[in-house]
């Protein structure tokens, strides 16, 4: 009787941690499929993340267009967009506005800007700063196929957060001026470095080079006014 008892138990056991295992995580969706996606606007390219969840899927899974002077983005897969002639070196400030229309997601997903060189290639390295809705930002880095988290999600009052509507626009971007690269959102620097700490073997190649978008998956976004300045 015993016996049969712990094999009930055992079994119920089991049976649970296969369900859990089996379960979606929570605040996850999975990647959707935008219909009657490419790549629209004049001179843009893209990639999405790379990995095993992402094979099979391109930048036709999303809609990039252009829509007058701004860009109106619907995102399926996470991916990053450049146009390969918008170069910036030295000293520079770029920036863009993000209009993130209404999330039909049941947790915010990120979007900014990205600095970086060779991107789209086994070598591209760049770094990119993302606002999210809930009033927090986030700075990761790519290097080939691999990620580093260089600033973790991080809560800042100058961050905007989503209306009773879904709607939230933010103002994102990159200072570079001598020694100092600095993210700024909202006319706010939520973080700074000098440049050691992100230029260098197994960083960045140099903050000289091209500035694009990065986009989370499963969003719509419209940007505008996006544009580099020197000094």
């Amino acid at each position: 009787m015993r016996l049969v008892r712990a094999t009930c138990v055992a079994m119920s056991v089991a049976l649970l941690a296969a369900a859990v295992h089996a379960a979606p995580r929570q605040g996850q969706d999975a990647d959707r499929k935008v219909a009657g996606g490419g790549i629209t606007a004049k001179g843009w390219v893209g990639q999405v993340d790379p990995g095993p969840a992402k094979q099979g899927k391109s930048t036709a899974d999303s809609k990039f267009a252009q829509e007058g002077s701004a860009l109106h983005v619907a995102i399926g897969p996470a991916a990053t967009y450049w146009n390969p002639a918008n170069t910036v070196s030295g000293d520079y400030a770029v920036k863009g506005t993000f209009k993130e229309l209404k999330n039909s997601s049941t947790h915010p997903h990120p979007y900014g800007v990205v600095i970086g060189n060779k991107l789209g290639s086994d070598q591209q390295n760049y770094m990119y700063c993302v606002a999210y809705g809930d009033g927090t930002f986030l700075i990761r880095r790519f290097n080939g196929n691999t990620v580093t988290t260089v600033t973790p999600k991080t809560a800042n009052a100058a961050i905007h957060k989503a209306g009773s509507d879904g709607t939230v626009t933010q103002e994102i971007g990159w200072n570079v001026h001598g020694s100092r690269v600095e993210c700024t959102i909202n006319g706010a620097v939520v973080a700074g470095f000098d440049k050691g700490e992100v230029v260098g073997p197994g960083k960045l190649e140099s903050t000289d080079g091209v500035y694009g978008l990065r986009f989370s998956h499963n969003l719509d976004v419209v940007v505008s006014d996006l544009r580099a300045t020197k000094g």
